[in-house]
């Protein structure tokens, strides 16, 4: 009987310190890819390229299967991470330019201000694109530091960007050229803080710089805890290397994909040596679908509401704290990543409306926990309503090419599909399901009707009264295709 109470006693103690645990709060590190599709990497099924890391990291951690992002390019899917909104509530353009004049409100709260105010460090390191001038860079929405390119890398210089005095010029740049306002496409700076400190960025090598930041980052920490932010610049294109992944017998965008693969297994790497693995929590996401990889067995790529615009390769890792070797086939999204993280960090929510739900239920493996949205709502291009299994879109189905040379597209005037049963969405099942489609007609309608009625405004970023035309480079027409 001694010994039982004893062993009870042993128990009771091993619960209260594991509720600790999962109480204390932990460092987040938050992994953004740009344009890496769901058939991209190893965990979700690619043989090419090879992605150890990954797939490891699923091993440890928990796969999401059914995660989505806010917007099907850029900016859009920025916002809703940053956020916990739907970008149109903000305002904010699907893709902003160099030329854009708008950019993120900063009375919106960012992930960053609300870690900030629960005593976390912040930093962001890479891709922003959510405004590159003031109030709307990093520094001004609750990041300490910054180091990165503020745009997509096939972009261009701002004349209006404050250059550093030890600016490092390349390629044959001159000051006098940049004091011109000249402008070549493709060409982009690279920002520490609110300044230019390289121009134009060596792409070859901002995969493993970018990398080896987040790691003096995480090196310096200390004590206290940090959100660290790593939206990596690849594998958007131009599509660049650095010298040790160049491996010319294969294609560039393999290449690429295994150096982000590269710097994942470095950020695990550097948390485990730091001992504080079981104390991080690790997030994996693509901000649209594929443009130049692959977003299979997914319909479509980026730019499209089909799921392989939005529908993302996702992985959650928190030793200790995430069931490793776990899939979760509910339905969630970047916009969830705001009251999720605040719960877990006891940060203080916005006061003003936001989108997303808590899904710590579903990523600590909760038995029964199921998706917070019953209908997961876009507004980008035509739009898509995902309700548990469904998918339906509220409009016909196009022409737009498929692998099958004798498929043609469904007569229906609107689209709907079932995700479990046919994931490459393939099978318009309109017909079949009037119900179904009136209840997301209507779903669709009221948060669109409820967005417009409510919308909050971007902000007009502060361009100095002396500073040169931001618009395209000379004698470059504007490109057809979505960011």
């Amino acid at each position: 009987m001694k010994y039982l109470a004893v062993l009870i006693a042993l128990l009771l103690l091993l619960i209260v310190d594991s509720a600790k645990a999962a109480d204390s709060p932990p460092n987040v590190v938050l992994i953004f890819i740009d344009d890496m599709g769901y058939g991209d990497v190893g965990f979700n099924g690619a043989t090419v390229p090879q992605t150890p890391n990954l797939d490891q990291m699923a091993a440890e951690g928990m796969k999401f299967t059914d995660f989505y992002v806010g917007c099907a390019v850029c900016s859009g899917s920025r916002t809703s991470l940053m956020t916990g909104c739907h970008y149109k509530r903000l305002s904010m353009a699907a893709v902003l330019f160099p030329h854009s004049t708008q950019g993120l409100h900063p009375d919106e709260v960012t992930l960053a201000d609300m870690f900030k105010g629960a005593g976390y460090s912040t930093a962001c390191v890479g891709k922003w694109h959510l405004g590159h001038l003031p109030p709307c860079l990093p520094t001004y929405q609750g990041f300490d530091s910054y180091y990165g390119i503020p745009y997509s890398n096939d972009m261009w210089i701002d004349p209006a960007n404050t250059l550093a005095k030890d600016l490092v010029l390349r390629e044959g740049v001159t000051l006098a050229d940049l004091e011109a306002g000249k402008k070549i496409r493709n060409a982009v700076p690279l920002l520490r803080g609110e300044e230019v400190v390289e121009y134009p960025a060596d792409q070859s090598t901002v995969t493993k710089r970018y990398t080896e930041e987040a790691i003096r980052l995480i090196e310096s920490a200390g004590d206290e805890p940090f959100f660290l932010y790593l939206p990596h610049t690849m594998v958007h294109l131009p599509l660049a290397v650095s010298e040790a992944f160049n491996d010319p017998e294969k294609e560039l965008i393999t290449n690429a994909i295994e150096e982000v693969d590269w710097s994942v297994g470095e950020v695990l790497r550097t948390l485990k040596e730091e001992g504080i693995a079981e104390n991080t929590l690790v997030i994996f996401t693509s901000d649209n679908g594929a443009a130049v990889g692959s977003s299979l067995p997914l319909r479509s790529r980026k730019a499209s509401v089909y799921d392989g615009g939005i529908r993302e390769p996702t992985l959650m890792w928190w030793p200790g704290q995430i069931p490793s070797g776990t899939v979760c086939r509910e339905v969630a999204a970047t916009i969830d990543m705001m009251p999720t993280l605040a719960g877990l960090c006891s940060g203080d929510l916005p006061e003003r409306k936001i989108d997303g739900k808590d899904i710590w239920p579903l990523m600590s493996g909760k038995k029964g926990a199921k998706s917070p949205h019953k209908n997961y709502v876009l507004m980008h291009n035509e739009g898509a309503v995902r309700s548990g299994k469904w998918k339906f879109y509220p409009w016909k189905e196009g022409t737009a090419k498929k692998d099958n040379a004798d498929w043609e597209p469904s007569s229906d005037p609107v689209q709907l599909y079932d995700t479990v049963a046919d994931i490459g969405e393939t099978t318009n099942v309109a017909s079949q399901h009037p119900e179904t489609i009136e209840r997301l007609q209507i779903a669709y309608d009221q948060h669109v009707a409820e967005i417009e009625a409510n919308l909050r405004p971007a902000a007009e970023m502060i361009r100095p009264a002396s500073a040169l035309s931001s618009d395209r480079p000379d004698g470059q027409k504007k490109k057809k295709s979505k960011k």
